[in-house]
């Protein structure tokens, strides 16, 4: 096991902040209107970019000053790619956010792509990759060294290394999401657009239920942690 591997398990953790859109209800359609033209949603963007990075930067820089929140926000052009946005870091250090560009078609208002990126800077700023490495590391040593103290091989020691890491890094995984939609609403809010509209992508999505283990909470438990803090800014 190697820091590496955590790096890349925290990202596909954290890929799955927004996923492919499926059979969306009537009601979820209704709220968010109708699909944007291509020249419109990649509009819609840029401007939401403009707007939300500075407001996300001076917000990182107020709680994290220790922290690099020089934000880099990138388009994955590949159209094979699903709808999907995540934050990742470089290895300066810097802090990435990638939209795919399906994901940036699919949206339906600035809104929500406000509150999508606030959420995925939130993740940075809540420093939930070097948090979720930390306990993958800890589930790593303690699982390989269960197995290293009965005698175990070098494959089954590495095995179990391997899953108590997975282990790890999900145990606060649905936390961190949750931390991510409350401080992603402040961010958009602040950058002058509705969360509450934005978190209508919610019902858009499939819903991955309150499974044990899962990396990110009930779809409906996440519109009312919005609504939540929405109502108290």
């Amino acid at each position: 096991m190697t820091i590496r591997f955590f790096s890349l398990m925290m990202v596909a953790l954290l890929a799955g902040c927004v996923s492919t859109v499926r059979d969306p209800s009537p009601q979820a359609i209704a709220a968010a209107g109708p699909t944007l033209a291509p020249e419109e949603a990649t509009r819609l963007f840029s401007d939401v970019v403009r707007r939300v990075e500075p407001v996300a930067e001076a917000e990182c820089k107020r709680l994290q000053p220790a922290l690099n929140c020089d934000f880099r926000i990138v388009v994955e052009t590949d159209p094979r790619e699903p709808p999907n946005a995540f934050q990742s870091l470089e290895r300066s250090g810097r802090p990435r956010i990638t939209f795919t560009a399906s994901l940036i078609a699919e949206a339906r208002n600035a809104d929500e792509l406000a509150f999508i990126l606030g959420h995925e800077a939130a993740h940075h700023i809540e420093a939930h990759i070097p948090k979720a490495q930390r306990t993958a590391a800890l589930g790593a040593a303690l699982l390989g060294g269960i197995v290293a103290s009965r005698g175990g091989s070098q494959e089954a020691i590495d095995q179990a290394a391997q899953l108590g890491a997975g282990l790890g890094a999900r145990t606060f995984s649905k936390e961190m999401e949750l931390e991510a939609d409350v401080l992603g609403t402040r961010i958009a809010d602040r950058a002058g657009y509705d969360p509450v509209r934005g978190a209508l992508y919610f019902a858009r999505i499939p819903d991955p239920g309150d499974q044990f283990l899962g990396t990110h909470p009930p779809n409906a438990e996440r519109q009312q942690a919005v609504a939540r803090t929405a109502a108290g800014l």
